[in-house]
């Protein structure tokens, strides 16, 4: 299977989409993989769930658009799957798949490829905490909305 990037509401076998990866890629030397979670606390308040709630037109094309422009020399397979709806503290919400040739090209591509998910995926998080509800930006940033 090719690259890929999706929105998807469940979990995700991770060993399922590495056995996918590195069958259908024969340059497959090396899978990073990178799955972020749900913070249980920020700021030392408790965190009791994360809405996140995509851009109807543009957050899967925008997903896409990066799995295409960070395909390189010496990367093999791209995927990113990030989770939408409600979420509960502990729960996957970003997966980012890089195969490469070798572990660090790997390494690199995996992180320039989240942090570009992180600032240009139009995917829209409030975190509802013991203080309040807050807009989660991007750069990690929260602003308090009620």
């Amino acid at each position: 299977m090719s690259s890929e990037a999706r929105l998807i509401e469940e979990k995700i076998d991770i060993g399922r989409v590495v056995e996918e990866i590195t069958m259908g890629s024969p340059n497959s030397n090396a899978v990073v993989i990178y799955v972020g979670y749900v913070k249980r606390e920020v700021e030392g308040h408790v965190v009791n769930w994360l809405n996140c709630e995509p851009h109807e037109r543009h957050a899967s094309n925008l997903l896409n658009s990066i799995v295409e422009e960070e395909m390189g020399e010496g990367v093999s397979c791209i995927r990113i799957y990030h989770r939408v709806g409600r979420l509960k503290p502990g729960e996957p919400i970003t997966y980012v798949f890089v195969s490469a040739e070798d572990r660090v090209k790997a390494f690199e591509k995996a992180r320039e490829v989240l942090e570009r998910v992180k600032r240009e995926s139009m995917i829209f998080k409030v975190e509802g905490r013991d203080d309040g509800e807050f807009l989660v930006l991007g750069d990690g940033r929260r602003l308090k909305i009620r």
